[in-house]
């Protein structure tokens, strides 16, 4: 059974900080890449960053050195260190593998005040 649990988002100011987990179930955790997405109102979802597991990380241009992504191959858990929030960061994050799976999770609100 696939089950993504996010966690961690919240009402934060600019310039502030968050950091967001992800527990997986261990079938979906097989693949080899995980990613963090995202989905403000009336937006698409979005890919942020994504995570192999061997620990190369890629990031859309708009959180590059801002946010970080990890992963515990032994919790099945990832990982989103935000930083330096912007209110265009604004949005529901999501985790889910890459090229992402049909299912979603419910998401993980993160609000940034200007």
């Amino acid at each position: 059974q696939v089950q993504l649990v996010e966690s961690g988002g919240g009402l934060v100011q600019t310039g502030g900080s968050l950091r967001l987990s992800c527990a997986a179930s261990e079938r979906l955790f097989r693949f080899n890449i995980m990613g963090w997405y995202r989905q403000a109102p009336g937006k698409q979802r979005e890919l942020v960053a994504t995570v192999t597991r061997g620990g190369t990380t890629n990031y859309v241009d708009s959180v590059k050195g801002r946010f970080t992504i990890s992963r515990d191959n032994t919790k099945n858990t990832v990982y989103l260190q935000m930083g330096s929030l912007k209110p265009e960061d604004t949005a529901v994050y999501y985790c889910n593998a890459y090229p992402s799976l049909t299912y979603w999770g419910q998401g993980t609100q993160v609000t940034v005040s200007s």
